[in-house]
């Protein structure tokens, strides 16, 4: 019996994270969880002052979902104010493993700049374009010493976004700044 192939069968796939229990053991070394961290939420609101983004994140990947322990939407009031799992400005805090961008950035561990994900067809499916509008998206890995990536800082947009080496330098830059910061234990309460 012949077995006919799909040449797109393989484009959605979340990328198998064999850091992942590692990763967890990490996050409870630091104190990090499925709960807001008020010093990410202003860091996420910097985040989307300096690339001009109406949205953006502290993502923490987890085994089957994605925790946005820091998160910012344009026009949402104070997202430090917010409960584990409220929506800011529309945007839930935690996100199924197979949503969104992120965990290709934590596989990898290396920036991601999507200026307009339709352009791409391995991203264009992603659910987040269907159900949040997702167009374009530039995150970096949260890189700890030990090699593992804790997870994203990532901004979003729901318009296509020229994001340039500028903005693929900026996120970069913050993310290695979150992740020095977190290591120092400044922005992590225990």
């Amino acid at each position: 019996m012949a077995t006919s192939y799909d040449p797109t069968s393989h484009l959605l796939l979340t990328p198998e994270d064999r850091d992942a229990p590692a990763r967890m053991m990490r996050f409870r070394e630091l104190g990090l969880g499925d709960r807001p961290v008020a010093e990410f939420d202003a860091f996420a609101r910097r985040l989307a002052e300096l690339t001009g983004a109406p949205f953006a994140v502290v993502n923490l990947v987890g085994e089957d979902h994605q925790y946005f322990a820091g998160l910012y939407a344009t026009g949402s009031e104070q997202a430090v104010e917010l409960g584990p799992n409220e929506p800011a400005g529309g945007m839930d805090r935690m996100m199924d493993r197979d949503h969104g961008y992120c965990p290709h950035v934590v596989v990898r561990k290396k920036a991601l700049v999507l200026e307009d994900v339709c352009d791409y067809p391995r991203f264009a499916g992603n659910p987040v374009v269907d159900e949040l509008g997702i167009r374009s998206y530039l995150g970096a890995p949260l890189l700890d010493p030990s090699g593992i990536a804790l997870g994203t800082v990532c901004v979003v947009d729901q318009e296509p976004r020229p994001w340039g080496r500028q903005g693929l330098e900026t996120i970069k830059a913050m993310a290695a700044e979150l992740a020095a910061t977190i290591q120092r234990g400044i922005a992590v309460p225990h």
